[in-house]
């Protein structure tokens, strides 16, 4: 978790129960306009569980996910986003409809370099819990906005081990 979080009263806090009520909403918004993605990605970590909620509401079966880091710490990012791992497959989604989901557009960085990987012809649009009003890419679709940090449930208590001694787990 988080080591540098701000005072509970500086914080957006989000619950399990929101979150769905802002899954569902961002569901119903691509049904009312009409555009349902042939492929959704999610956006590791936090926008794993935003990419399953809205597959899950729209019964899409086509979820992928691309695991790319750039937070280390609260207000702490490395010098670019960096893609962990092997590069996912995202050649055939080409000429297709494919949404990004991820918890928060923040700076915008993140979205931006996943945009990047995606064929230049695919039809794409982004869905957030989130976003943040200095986002250089701001989502088509975002539940709510905010200039907080936010504590999403997932991350409501310090996990029970870290991956490397100093690092968050934002």
């Amino acid at each position: 978790m988080a080591t540098n979080l701000p005072p509970e009263s500086e914080l957006e806090i989000l619950t399990y129960e929101d979150f769905g009520v802002g899954i569902r909403w961002l569901s119903q918004q691509l049904v009312d306009e009409g555009w349902i993605p042939d492929a959704v990605l999610g956006v590791v970590r936090g926008g794993l569980f935003v990419a399953a909620g809205i597959a899950y509401a729209l019964d899409l079966k086509d979820v992928r996910h691309v695991n790319v880091e750039f937070y280390t710490d609260v207000g702490e990012t490395l010098p670019e986003p960096v893609l962990i791992g092997d590069a996912p497959y995202l050649a055939d989604l080409g000429g297709r409809r494919v949404l990004v989901a991820d918890d928060v557009a923040d700076t915008g960085a993140t979205l931006h370099f996943v945009r990047r990987l995606l064929p230049a012809d695919a039809d794409v649009r982004v869905a957030v819990i989130y976003a943040k009003p200095a986002s250089t890419y701001p989502p088509e679709l975002a539940w709510r906005t905010t200039d907080r940090w936010i504590r999403f449930p997932w991350i409501q208590v310090p996990p029970l081990r870290t991956q490397e001694p100093g690092r968050s787990s934002v």
